[in-house]
């Protein structure tokens, strides 16, 4: 029982740092109204003001496409965000904005990489999500493909898939696919195992970049409670994060 509640209060740190240290967060559903992030203009800003406060800088929002869900193109993605550009501009705040997609691997996704119709993070990164329930059969495949026409492939929030071992999580990093955790992972928000599966990460130096994955309010405070957890220090001191060079 003793043990129980001192592990409780050495996972309550109090707050020593912010995200200045990381500066720019890759995945984020912030733009209005175009998938399950924020509903509108005004939930917008309450994220990436949130966001700001904390420490970062630039935030490239990724809104989802996936084909039955969320059909987002270059058009209603860039309309977004420059309605939220304006938005930030006309309320002075100072923070970067950007945009690119998050793609879920879906019966498209192949052919949107063969034919180049992807937007891209930085100088070619391509995010890309799996089925938080069914391991997909052809995932070396596709990071060769993206690979093979230029692009730097980055999973999205591997944490979260339950089918994935140690091995495989190193084996995907071995054909040159970066992994990005989300930060709130380390909070406990997404339940135990995913909270588990993110450290393991970090303790094997297999995570490339952190970010918030902020869809709405909720997520906002957790990744405000995110900076006294001390895996994110860890993870942020080790030096492995590769955030910065997208600023």
């Amino acid at each position: 029982m003793f043990g129980l509640f001192k592990k409780k209060r050495t996972e309550a740190e109090p707050i020593e740092f912010n995200y200045d240290q990381v500066m720019v967060d890759l995945h984020s559903h912030v733009l209005p109204g175009i998938d399950d992030g924020a509903k509108n203009l005004d939930e917008s800003m309450v994220l990436v003001q949130k966001m700001a406060e904390l420490g970062i800088k630039k935030i490239i929002a990724t809104p989802h496409i996936m084909v039955d869900f969320y059909r987002n193109d270059a058009e209603s993605i860039h309309l977004a965000l420059e309605q939220l550009k304006a938005r930030v501009k006309e309320e002075g705040l100072d923070i970067k904005l950007e945009a690119a997609a998050e793609y879920y691997y879906d019966e498209t996704f192949e052919e949107r990489v063969k034919s180049g119709e992807v937007l891209t993070i930085g100088h070619n990164c391509v995010l890309f999500e799996l089925s938080f329930v069914a391991k997909p059969q052809q995932i070396i495949p596709i990071i060769q493909k993206m690979k093979d026409k230029g692009y730097h492939p980055i999973l999205a929030h591997p944490e979260r898939y339950p089918y994935y071992s140690l091995e495989d999580y190193q084996m995907i990093k071995d054909w040159g696919c970066c992994l990005q955790i989300n930060t709130i992972s380390l909070t406990g928000y997404y339940g135990r195992h995913a909270k588990e599966i993110a450290e393991m990460l970090i303790d094997n130096n297999l995570v490339d970049y952190i970010s918030s994955d902020m869809h709405h309010p909720r997520h906002a405070e957790a990744l405000e409670k995110a900076l006294r957890m001390p895996y994110l220090k860890k993870l942020i001191q080790s030096g492995v994060l590769k955030n910065m060079e997208l600023l």
